[in-house]
């Protein structure tokens, strides 16, 4: 496969890496059965990636997430980032209690770590989407599969995700939304 160049922007900031990561896939994101962008998803394109999930309901937990674990301005940043982002659903899955622990500033480290396990450097948008491995912003791999048209994401933990939105631009990037959270190892 292709290597790509891939920023741990998140991780960076935090002091956690200090080079580039690399990328054994040719992309990061996955077509699904939903529509691409519509207009009023296109008119997302001026707001960067937080702001396009702050504006959003599904969104809030994770909002709630990047603001715990300090990664707000990077994610605000120039990118460009491919984000997985789960919705309160998704987050609402977790083993009870999780999300609270998470959220609190002793656990910022694991949290950042989490979050950015679900970035993905450069804008993939979903008609360029390839099956394979990918390399995080937390410097951690997950595997992309695509089975009729449904696109399956399988964590470091043997989790599943499946996107269920593609294409959500914003002036940063692009967002695809997942049914679960990612963990990496």
């Amino acid at each position: 496969m292709k290597k790509t160049p891939i920023v741990a922007v998140a991780v960076l900031s935090l002091g956690l890496l200090g080079a580039a990561c690399s990328s054994s896939t040719d992309s990061a994101t996955t077509a699904t059965t939903a529509a691409p962008a519509t207009t009023a998803a296109a008119a997302t394109a001026s707001k960067n990636c937080v702001e396009v999930a702050a504006s959003n309901p599904d969104f809030t937990t994770l909002v709630t997430a990047v603001t715990a674990a300090g990664l707000g301005e990077i994610l605000s940043g120039t990118g460009p980032f491919t984000i997985f982002a789960p919705t309160n659903e998704a987050f609402a899955k977790l083993p009870a209690g999780t999300l609270e622990t998470l959220t609190q500033p002793a656990s910022k480290e694991t949290l950042a770590k989490i979050l950015t396990y679900h970035v993905v450097a450069g804008e993939v948008m979903a008609k360029d989407v390839k099956p394979g491995v990918v390399t995080t912003a937390e410097g951690g791999t997950f595997t992309v599969a695509t089975t009729g048209g449904k696109v399956t994401i399988t964590d470091a933990m043997g989790g599943t995700a499946n996107v269920t939105a593609t294409d959500i631009q914003c002036s940063n990037g692009v967002i695809h939304v997942i049914d679960a959270v990612l963990m990496p190892a």
